[in-house]
């Protein structure tokens, strides 16, 4: 058991930590006393495995580039109409909103909470942060989620950022610690990793990573390195270097 550096509470949790109560911020940033890096985050609807990497929640086309309402400078909450898809209560809570049309482009608020949304009906956005620009109906937005909320297995088809390496079982809408950092034991594809071998997240194995190839160079995400003379199919030391 390894104790994390930094977490706020009086009795830190470990890193193979699993509990049903939020212990503090999602995303909150640990490390271990030999360099290792956790992100905290929840769970979405399937058990974490570990050894396997994890992905944020998918980003839902019809909670961007909406429409903007009139928003004074120094609001906290205002009503607005997303897109023709549902959400539950707090999908966003702790994540972000956007603007990306003028009046107010270019900022970026933390979001407290809302109520369910309900498709192409209005609903209310808390924030944490004030407007610093007041919006108009000329103003586009655009709602984020935290990107360690509700993390899911990374598929082979990625369709959100990588958010980190299970290194325990954290129970279906649960809340624990992803590695972003550091060594740690992940699965490989069909890939042989070798010492300092580049390492993306598997386009052909579910939860793995795989050795990046030439032709992947310009688009995918180096998350991490080869530790040491892999075998594939099987779980290999890697270093990884999603956030530290």
């Amino acid at each position: 058991m390894a104790n994390l550096i930094g977490f706020p509470e009086t009795a830190p949790l470990d890193t193979f930590a699993n509990t049903s109560d939020q212990r503090t911020s999602l995303g909150h940033k640990a490390h271990t006393s030999d360099g290792r890096c956790f992100r905290y985050c929840s769970v979405g609807a399937v058990a974490t495995v570990p050894g396997k990497m994890y992905q944020s929640a998918v980003p839902i086309p019809n909670h961007l580039a909406n429409a903007a309402p009139a928003v004074a400078i120094g609001a906290t909450s205002f009503t607005y109409t997303p897109g023709a898809t549902a959400g539950a209560a707090s999908l966003y809570a702790e994540g972000y909103l956007q603007v990306d049309t003028t009046p107010g482009q270019g900022y970026t608020y933390q979001i407290s909470g809302h109520g369910a949304i309900t498709a192409s009906t209005a609903f209310t956005l808390y924030l944490k942060d004030a407007i610093q620009v007041a919006l108009t109906t000329d103003s586009a937005l655009g709602l984020g989620h935290n990107r360690w909320k509700n993390v899911v297995i990374a598929p082979a088809t990625a369709t959100a950022a990588p958010a980190g390496a299970a290194c325990a079982i954290i129970t279906l809408a649960q809340y624990g610690w992803l590695q972003t950092g550091g060594r740690c034991s992940v699965l490989m594809d069909a890939s042989t990793p070798t010492v300092t071998s580049p390492l993306i997240l598997s386009t052909a194995t579910s939860g793995a990573l795989a050795v990046i190839t030439t032709a992947q160079l310009a688009t995918a995400t180096i998350v991490g390195h080869g530790a040491g003379v892999g075998v594939s199919a099987k779980y290999n030391f890697v270093d990884l270097n999603i956030d530290c």
